[in-house]
């Protein structure tokens, strides 16, 4: 479609090529009170004016990445658009900013995951962007919404050069209807001019790479990397923003609905401890797969699609995902064979981000309306490679309050150079780098939610049995997760964790008694005793360290693991001594 100057997305589209730094919220206004300024340059007359092409089909994206993006697009055996990213093939948090201005400087929690930038820096990259899209032979515009629920949606607005690009957040984000686009104004706009780098000498830039957000100006400019999923994360760090701000709670979890009770579960999890595994359950409806905001109401997705790992993907493994890579789907930076163009998930060659995006319908017992009730659990997930966390346990509010501001997991061996044991990582809310408020304002929100309705918590460790070296068997998490759903879980006597004061079930249907109690994995106590102490103390390190200590009730740090000689003494003693088994 090439720009004409009839309707206000024609206003909107020509006020931003021309070269000015209104802000989208003023665009058809500057337009229609300043055209002959404006028109700079006419649509009709200058041959250098990019073609727009807006809310593109599947089909028509394919086919304009095929012709035009042959050297880093194809199709798999399966039909699915193979993309390369170029250098970057995952997200640079390091390269985040936040504009640090009157709509922002109160709220947001600055430090090392929200960078401040001058405003004065942040239009310079804009008009870097814009400059460098206006001279594109053909730009892509995707205006959709993020957020299920009507009421609390808002619209979004992408600017991309790449077919890629407009594929992906097709995907990711959730189609406006025809009859709305004619009215559709967004709430804000991504300018993606990735294949063109910062210039580092602006104040505020480190690299070649800036990922900029400007929360009054509602805009985002990304340069410098081609990875898509700096739109789909620069949108989950806006909600983050605007539905806390409206009093929502907004949550990087997944989460399925009982299609019989609507009984719903939510479920956080950093890479690799199984969250989108586990929310992918055949006997539940899909609700998604990672961003979800809790209201009033219930819970909504953000998303319009599912971004998963690729990495030894199988259809043994993963068949609901393995079945989504096909056409309208695209798959990033993954190693095809030459000749049948067959993906190979097993080589990591250019990158163990390999990924796909797809559309929530693509997944079999998704739900349509991607919107559920009221959690009845909420399951923190864990990999605990150091085998002294209970498979599973239940928590009490201060205890939700203390874990998921830790945000607690393991980085495994050879997933970075020199990592050469488990090591423990902790990432605030199970989201730190898209977190835009202090952590503490969503783990306070998430327990006056949870005791509002009355939910129950739980701590899944989907890592390692003890010292046995290996890892909690899949169907004995599944059983403990059809036990919580089913209320038998919640009916078991508990026993407490000396160390962790963890209060966890003794037994479970399916699930041997003998694992549930982390002890009972350990021939070596002295190993355990060490082990433990060493987990803890990096607990209360990292509690300390982020300032969350002098910032929570007593009631939350007597939740904090026992260091020291203390722990020693509880952990050489009995097991676990029993404790009360209250909800």
């Amino acid at each position: 479609m090439v720009l004409g100057r009839m309707n206000a997305f024609n206003d909107q589209m020509q006020t931003l090529l021309a070269g000015t730094d209104v802000a989208p919220s003023k665009w058809t206004e500057y337009y229609r009170s300043m055209q002959p300024q404006v028109l700079k340059h006419d649509p009709e007359e200058d041959d250098d004016f990019p073609e727009i092409i807006r809310n593109p089909s599947p089909a028509r994206i394919v086919e304009l990445a095929l012709k035009h993006e042959a050297k880093t697009s194809c199709l798999t055996e399966t039909g699915a658009l193979a993309c390369s990213s170029g250098a970057k093939t995952g997200r640079s948090p390091k390269d985040k900013r936040i504009v640090e201005n009157d709509e922002s400087k109160a709220d947001v929690w600055w430090g090392p995951v929200n960078i401040p930038l001058k405003t004065q820096s942040f239009m310079i990259n804009r008009e870097r962007a814009v400059d460098f899209l206006r001279k594109q032979e053909r730009l892509y515009v995707i205006d959709a919404y993020a957020g299920h629920d009507p009421e609390h949606r808002l619209k979004i607005r992408i600017v991309c050069s790449r077919a890629y690009h407009a594929l992906f957040m097709s995907n990711m984000l959730i189609p406006v209807p025809e009859d709305e686009l004619d009215q559709f104004v967004p709430d804000f706009v991504i300018y993606n001019a990735g294949s063109f780098p910062a210039n580092r000498y602006v104040d505020g830039m480190t690299s070649a790479c800036s990922v900029d957000l400007n929360l009054e100006r509602a805009e985002m400019v990304i340069l410098g990397s081609q990875y898509a999923g700096e739109m789909k994360k620069g949108v989950l760090t806006l909600m983050m923003y605007h539905m806390t701000k409206r009093g929502q709670l907004c949550l990087h979890s997944s989460a399925n609905e009982d299609p019989r009770t609507g009984d719903t579960t939510l479920f956080f999890g950093l890479s690799g401890t199984g969250k989108t595994t586990l929310s992918a359950d055949p006997s539940r409806l899909l609700i998604g797969d990672d961003e979800h905001v809790w209201t009033e109401k219930g819970v909504f997705n953000i998303e319009g699609g599912c971004y998963a790992k690729c990495a030894h993907l199988s259809e043994e493994s993963e068949p609901e995902i393995f079945r989504a890579v096909r056409f309208g789907s695209v798959v990033e930076n993954v190693v095809l064979d030459p000749e049948t163009h067959r993906v190979d998930y097993n080589d990591l060659s250019k990158t163990e981000n390999t990924r796909v995006a797809y559309p929530l319908q693509y997944i079999p017992n998704a739900k349509p309306r991607a919107v559920g009730g009221h959690p009845t659990n909420v399951i923190l997930l864990t990999c605990d490679a150091t085998g002294v966390l209970p498979p599973v346990s239940k928590l009490t509010r201060e205890q939700v309050v203390y874990h998921f501001v830790s945000g607690f997991t393991s980085k495994m061996v050879g997933t970075e150079e020199g990592v050469t044991e488990p090591v423990a990582t902790f990432s605030s809310c199970y989201g730190e780098p898209f977190l835009m408020m202090h952590p503490l304002v969503y783990a306070n929100m998430l327990a006056d939610k949870l005791e509002q309705h009355g939910s129950d918590a739980w701590l899944l460790n989907t890592g390692w049995l003890g010292s046995s070296g290996k890892r909690c068997p899949l169907k004995y998490t599944r059983a403990i997760i059809d036990a919580i759903h089913s209320g038998q879980l919640k009916k078991a006597p508990l026993e407490r964790d000396p160390v962790f004061g963890l209060r966890f079930p003794t037994a479970c249907p399916g699930v041997p008694s003998e694992i549930l109690n982390p002890a009972n994995n350990w021939d070596d106590k002295a190993r355990l005793r060490s082990a433990q102490s060493k987990l803890a103390a990096a607990f209360v390190d990292n509690f300390a360290k982020k300032g969350f200590r002098d910032a929570v009730s007593p009631e939350v740090i007597a939740a904090e693991p026992k260091v020291g000689p203390d722990s020693k003494a509880a952990a050489s003693g009995s097991a676990a001594r029993r404790a009360s088994a209250m909800a």
